[in-house]
């Protein structure tokens, strides 16, 4: 184990630098950089900007610089000092930006990722168990559901009966008096009663399509000789599937660590606008639309590295979990 954990570290190094290099060079693929895209929002309010300020902004963002040099510069201040650089649209460190959001970003994911489990765990054993009852249709209707009905969609539906049905204050994860407050035992009973809203929508999804797997899995080892000679020994019928075809089962829900990482920063873009979430994903969006070419790489940078960290723990849960899987 020691040694594949080693070898998987050591394999992260030159991909974290082949992935930031790709993502450095497609973020500049399009026409234009972020002076261009500036004037063009200025040119909207009617205001211009000539040849020579243009050339001096470019000059003082490095964008007139060989694009291996803008690069290269770049990850040469994340190696030596830790610095990503300066984001244009927000003048202010790209670290300062990423990292005050990724708290909330978190609290989010990990609420999402429990509810989910909690639901589409025993669901998806129910279902298996009691293979075409009228539960196990009723619950396949509410998967289907949850993975045809796009995200954003249902989050307008639930904003909408939330407050106009019951007067819940929807939209952001906090009232506006705690929005900039410093963190306390109020804030966090408001973060409480706004946050349960963005859980449930991004759960339906992911508990939909967990449910059907869940399912499938359950229902190919239920009927393998080991379950019927424990249940030939008298065991119950609770201990015998928590101890044997559960346990193998459960193999895609520790899988899907690999993808919760990942998730913590690019998440679902559109229900966060919709929702008015102060989380990565919206400045990841905006990031990218402006060419802020600084800020959108370590993102795309972060999300790689924690793409490699879920696989990394996934395949050392699964091998830990299930006795069938050996990585050396």
């Amino acid at each position: 184990m020691l040694i594949f954990i080693v070898k998987r570290l050591l394999w992260m190094i030159p991909s974290l630098f082949a992935v930031s290099f790709l993502a450095f060079v497609l973020i500049q693929l399009p026409p234009g950089d972020y002076v261009t895209t500036y004037i063009a929002t200025l040119a909207a309010s009617n205001e211009v900007i000539d040849h020579n300020t243009a050339a001096q902004l470019r000059e003082r963002f490095g964008l007139d610089d060989p694009m291996i040099l803008q690069y290269l510069k770049w990850i040469w201040g994340i190696i030596s000092r830790g610095d990503f650089g300066i984001s244009f649209e927000w003048q202010q460190p790209v670290s300062g930006l990423i990292w005050e959001r990724m708290a909330l970003t978190l609290v989010l994911a990990v609420a999402s990722l429990l509810a989910t489990w909690a639901i589409a765990l025993p669901i998806g054993v129910y279902s298996a168990v009691r293979k075409y009852s009228i539960g196990d249709y009723l619950f396949t209707a509410f998967s289907f559901f949850g993975l045809s009905v796009p995200s954003f969609l249902l989050a307008l539906v639930l904003m909408y009966v939330a407050a106009v049905e019951f007067g819940a204050d929807v939209g952001g994860l906090f009232s506006p008096e705690y929005e900039v407050a410093s963190w306390s035992i109020g804030k966090m009973v408001d973060l409480m009663a706004h946050i349960w809203l963005p859980v449930a929508i991004l759960a339906i999804s992911s508990t939909a399509s967990l449910i059907r797997v869940m399912r499938a899995n359950m229902l190919d080892e239920l009927p393998k000789p080991y379950v019927t000679t424990a249940r030939a020994k008298g065991l119950s019928e609770f201990r015998l599937l928590t101890k044997y075809p559960l346990r193998i089962a459960l193999n895609p829900f520790i899988s899907t660590i690999a993808w919760l990482l990942p998730n913590l920063i690019s998440g679902s873009v559109v229900v966060a606008i919709v929702l008015n979430l102060p989380t990565a994903a919206p400045l990841l969006l905006q990031s990218l639309m402006a060419q802020d070419m600084y800020l959108a790489g370590a993102f795309v940078l972060l999300i790689c590295a924690l793409t490699l960290i879920g696989s990394l723990i996934s395949d050392i849960l699964l091998a830990l979990v299930d006795p069938r899987i050996r990585l050396e």
